[in-house]
Order: C-alpha cells, then sequence, then structure tokens
C-alpha cells in the first residue's frame, strides 16, 4: 500500500526549459521554468506556469509571446544559475554565455546554443493563484542540424535534454531508451 504524503508537488521527472521574452525596454530575458509541458497536439501548443512576481510574466502578458528553450544537460550549471538570478537586476544571457537571436514568428528570443527552442504565441492565460499559466501555440519548432534523427526531428539521445525531480531538488540527464512508442505494448510481459 502506498504511503499518503499529503498535496505535493511529485510529479517526475519534469522538462527543464528556458523561457525566453522581451522587457519593456525591448531587452531579452530568461527565465527557468519546470512547470512546463505539451498541452495540445492540434494546434500545437505547449504551456508553462509563471510566477506572477517574476520579470518574465509581466514580460509574457505585454508582448504575448515567448520561447520554450531546450537545453542540453551540459547546460545545467548555466540554467540553473538562470534560475537564481533576476532578470531585474541581471542580464541572463551575457551573464550565463548564451546568445539571443530574434524569434523569427513571435516577438520573443530564443537561445541559439540551446539544441531545440519552440516560438509561441499566446493563444490562453489561466490564473491559476500564485502562478499564470500561459498556453503558447507553437509558430514555429527550431532545431540544430547536429540532434536531428533520420527522420529529421530531433533525437532524445542527440538532444540530451535536461530534467528534473522535485522530490530530491535534483538535475537529471535522460537515461537509455526501453522500446518504440505504440510499439512497446504489443507484446506485454
Amino acid at each position: 500500500m502506498k504511503k499518503s504524503l499529503g498535496a505535493k508537488m511529485l510529479a517526475m521527472p519534469l522538462p527543464v526549459w528556458v523561457i525566453g521574452s522581451y522587457g519593456a525596454d525591448g531587452a531579452p530575458c530568461l527565465m527557468t521554468a519546470a512547470w512546463c509541458g505539451v498541452c495540445c497536439s492540434e494546434p500545437p501548443c505547449v504551456a508553462v506556469a509563471v510566477r506572477k512576481t517574476r520579470l518574465s510574466h509581466g514580460n509574457i502578458m505585454a508582448r504575448r509571446a515567448f520561447t520554450a528553450n531546450v537545453p542540453a544537460a551540459r547546460y545545467a550549471a548555466a540554467v540553473d544559475y538562470i534560475g537564481l538570478v533576476s532578470g531585474k537586476d541581471v542580464d541572463k544571457f551575457r551573464a550565463a554565455g548564451l546568445t539571443a537571436v530574434r524569434g523569427e514568428h513571435v516577438d520573443a528570443p530564443y537561445v541559439a546554443e540551446f539544441p531545440v527552442a519552440l516560438e509561441c504565441a499566446v493563444t490562453e492565460t489561466v490564473d491559476l493563484g500564485s502562478h499564470t499559466l500561459f498556453v503558447g501555440r507553437i509558430a514555429d519548432a527550431k532545431a540544430d542540424a547536429a540532434v536531428l534523427g533520420a527522420d529529421g526531428l530531433p533525437a532524445l539521445a542527440q538532444v540530451d535534454p535536461l530534467v528534473c525531480s522535485p522530490a530530491d531538488k535534483q538535475y537529471y540527464a535522460v537515461g537509455r531508451s526501453l522500446g518504440r512508442t505504440y510499439s512497446l505494448g504489443r507484446s506485454p510481459g
């Protein structure tokens, strides 16, 4: 029998994304987010929950756009740094040694060094209490050629995305493949 732990955020693993936006002055801004994920396939949408006190919250509300950048595990220290400091005090791109690239389809920057970036136009906002959930329709997905598989899409092993565990407050890299989706379960046991 399972032991009750109470109402806690223990979903795992969580993706670690770096959210890009522009400030009122046009300066590129970043924030690290783990309260995020896929929320619709047609049209393709992702969602990110942002605390209302964060600079990125106001940026996204004003510009109605953000980028969801998928960092490779080798960028864990930079990603953690981005989550530790405020864009009100620090140019996070410069301090983390990252390059801002102007989005082609939305009014938000993406991170040149990270292998995958999703340009998102905000379609919905949901007030959740301490956070606002921003639903972003993916206007364009970008990936480095080096991470593309034979099918022309990003391959997880090449992307080597960063994930985290809220329970033990640790970053992890993704492990080995266990089999193909929609196929592995055809012969259970």
